[in-house]
């Protein structure tokens, strides 16, 4: 007895030692009720019911992995066989053995949570046997007591009903190292002997499993790793049924780090669990109504740019930040210009100048004489005029007699551009009238009449044009406000064929331009 104490206090120790080395493993306490079947000289009692060897037993395992567990388990009660009156005998076994499962519901074969869990055994241990009556005959009743090595192997299903309790059977058959544990039937009268090799039993045990200790939980958050869904969870933060750190307003950026933990529902958030900002105006996407602002533009609580006049164009754009309110404005923000003229519409009381006047401040184009004759058309701003002279006054009818009297009182040296002396005096007059009216512009056509060569008549009629030219700038009058141009024979006024036409068709014609 004191043996059997002595292999209990190993037992517990053994445990607590292999609890220490898987303090994160689930371990479990099975109550065992135990059936011993002898195999023997005597017989075999194996699956033979007809009487029964009852016992009781316990057992404790350790989760290694989702394919084994390992553990001890130790039972105590009856032991024996009738075959008749004569060849029987009784007593009791203590037996304890280090087991090792292998789990069929491993994850590989069937799923590891499966409630079901088929395994197979194979163990080493010992049993003692002790006599129950110290009275040895012919026949004797009792064990021949002892100890034996032992090597169970066997095979069991358990049926997990809750995550701490289970129903348990496993068939465990146990092969030994002696042959004499029923007396005299051993290897040393082989008289009796009916079974060669060494004793052997059976054991059916059914068992009730309670699981007990901490199931593992390696980020120490309360949430046991079977049912944690993360499992690298920080020191002390909290965290939900699954195991995850709490996300409050379910962005997906746990609270411990979430600098903006109440970001409504379904926004987009960055690794900080704020809303996006893309253009980082300060005013996040999912409100801001401009949401490609310019780095560094000042904006509204809408995340628009400023737009001071609310003419539509923001203020870092606007050319013209004060237009008045209501006004149409050009992509500058500047009031709308239809004519370019620089008076913005909205003012402009004539919209449609042309784009070459000079306007006032109303926007309407200038006329300095107030001929109604815009300036940049009239040829003489600065004195009222007529359409027909372009704005420059009517040529006076002394004026027009003047250049009437020229046509023919201009006289050249026969066949020559020479002008002759009684010519000078309607010349001085014509410098005169161009010194009195500088708007004007004179033309000085020469003509000739049809006698003598075609190309020499077109020449000399140049030639006379550009004398009487000369004449005039030599009065003072400047080079470019007069046109000489030869026109020969080819724009006659009379009848070449009789002196008197021809007399009329060598002629000096001045127009006035302006």
């Amino acid at each position: 007895m004191k043996r059997n104490i002595f292999f209990l206090f190993v037992f517990f120790s053994l445990l607590q030692h292999a609890a220490a080395q898987t303090a994160d493993h689930k371990f479990s306490i099975g109550l065992n009720g135990v059936i011993s079947e002898y195999n023997g000289d005597y017989g075999s009692g194996i699956l033979n019911f007809d009487r029964v060897n009852v016992g009781g037993g316990l057992s404790l395992f350790t989760y290694l992995n989702p394919s084994f567990d390992l553990g001890l388990q130790g039972s105590y009660g009856e032991y024996g066989y009738f075959r008749d009156i004569d060849n029987r005998f009784y007593g009791n076994k203590f037996d304890l053995s280090i087991i090792g499962k292998y789990k069929i519901n491993n994850g590989y074969i069937i799923d590891e949570n499966s409630k079901l869990s088929p395994f197979f055994a194979l163990g080493i241990g010992y049993a003692t046997y002790s006599s129950t009556s110290g009275d040895a005959g012919v026949n004797p009743t009792i064990i021949t007591p002892g100890t034996d090595l032992i090597v169970p192997i066997g095979a069991g299903l358990k049926y997990q009903m809750t995550d701490r309790f289970a129903l348990q059977y496993q068939y465990l058959y146990n092969f030994t190292n002696h042959d004499n544990r029923d007396e005299n039937r051993g290897a040393s009268l082989p008289l009796y002997a009916s079974k060669a090799g060494n004793d052997a039993f059976g054991e059916h045990i059914v068992s009730l499993v309670f699981s007990i200790g901490k199931a593992k939980d390696s980020d120490r958050d309360g949430v046991a790793d079977k049912y944690d869904l993360c499992q690298k969870t920080p020191v002390n933060v909290e965290v939900n049924a699954d195991g995850c750190p709490i996300d409050a307003d379910s962005d997906g950026v746990a609270d411990y780090l979430d600098k903006c933990s109440d970001t409504p529902v379904n926004i987009t958030v960055d690794e900080n669990g704020c809303p996006l900002d893309a253009d980082n105006d300060g005013v996040v996407d999912y409100l801001d109504k401009c949401k490609n602002t310019p780095v560094n533009i000042k904006v509204d609580e809408k995340g628009c740019p400023f737009d001071a006049d609310n003419d539509g164009v923001a203020d870092y754009l606007d050319k013209c930040p004060n237009t008045p309110a209501k006004i149409t404005v050009d992509e500058k923000g500047c009031p709308v210009d239809t004519d370019k003229d620089g008076v913005a519409d909205y003012v402009d009381k004539c919209p449609n100048s042309s784009l070459k006047a000079k306007v006032d401040l109303n926007g309407c184009e200038l006329d300095s004489d107030n001929d109604g004759i815009a300036d940049y058309l009239d040829k003489c701003p600065e004195v009222a005029g007529i359409a027909a002279n372009k704005g420059c006054p009517e040529v006076k009818a002394a004026i027009k007699k003047i250049f009437s009297q020229a046509l023919l009182g201009i006289q050249f040296e026969s066949g020559k551009d020479i002008i002759k002396k009684s010519s000078f005096p309607i010349l001085n007059q014509i410098a005169d009238v161009m010194k009195e009216n500088p708007s004007y512009l004179l033309e000085i056509n020469g003509h000739s009449d049809s006698q003598g060569d075609d190309d020499k008549n077109l020449l000399l009629s140049q030639k006379r044009a550009d004398a009487v030219k000369q004449y005039i700038v030599a009065k003072g009058i400047a080079e470019g406000r007069m046109i000489p141009k030869g026109f020969g024979e080819t724009v006659p006024v009379a009848d070449n064929n009789t002196a008197a036409g021809r007399t009329q068709n060598r002629r000096v014609e001045f127009i006035v331009n302006f």
